[in-house]
């Protein structure tokens, strides 16, 4: 059975001070770091690239997932790599070839992670899925921390679970209490959360809460 991992957005931290951002959250819980990765071309945000990844890696331990959401993400596949990234997660929009991109990734060292955007359906998944560690079933439009949670989303979750009981499904935007047992019962096991974990009076209180809402779903079933 896959378990939970909750991966706080470092994008909604306090960019001055993102080594001790890291540490606090893996000290309040957090299994993964999220690391938003975005070029101002696939998405129109820009954000933070290889470097800083590089310069946050010998302060922490905490796994660095990061997700790519670029043009031509087999550019940075090398960089990334090098910086210590723990997981290279790309777009399957942004690639036209997929199975060559995450054999790149493996060979490297990293653990490979593609995502779907909300209009992608999620059979485009199934050919590679065998050889991904994760799969990212955006629930915004990527590009943008603060958006609502899209629900219509969940049908992707539900048939992805369905058909690869063991793969870990991650799902990013917009996720908080409110509906965190949406995304648990649809099959989500990965939660990326930014505003409603770093915003929260209780940062702990909500890692703990999205890990049990998990855990509970999967026990009932």
């Amino acid at each position: 059975m896959v378990t939970a991992k909750i991966a706080p957005s470092l994008l909604s931290g306090d960019f001055s001070h993102l080594a001790e951002e890291c540490e606090r959250m893996l000290n309040l819980g957090a299994d993964y770091l999220h690391m938003d990765v975005m070029d101002g071309h696939f998405v129109p945000n820009l954000t933070l690239g290889a470097p800083i990844i590089k310069c946050l890696r010998p302060h922490t331990k905490g796994f660095l997932d990061c997700h790519l959401m670029v043009s031509n993400p087999e550019q940075w596949v090398d960089d990334f790599a090098s910086a210590g990234a723990d997981l290279f997660c790309f777009h399957y929009e942004a690639t036209e070839d997929p199975a060559a991109l995450i054999e790149k990734i493996h060979a490297k060292g990293m653990k490979a992670g593609m995502a779907i955007k909300p209009k992608t359906p999620a059979d485009v998944v199934y050919k590679y899925a065998p050889a991904l560690d994760q799969v990212l079933v955006m629930t915004v439009e990527p590009g943008f921390g603060g958006q609502s949670f899209m629900p219509e989303c969940m049908d992707k979750v539900r048939e992805l679970r369905s058909k690869f009981p063991e793969l870990d499904i991650e799902v990013d935007g917009g996720l908080a209490p409110e509906n965190i047992e949406v995304a648990a019962k649809a099959g989500a096991n990965v939660i990326v959360a930014g505003s409603s974990i770093f915003k929260a009076s209780s940062p702990e209180s909500v890692i703990s809460l999205f890990r049990k809402t998990i855990q509970d779903v999967q026990a009932a079933a």
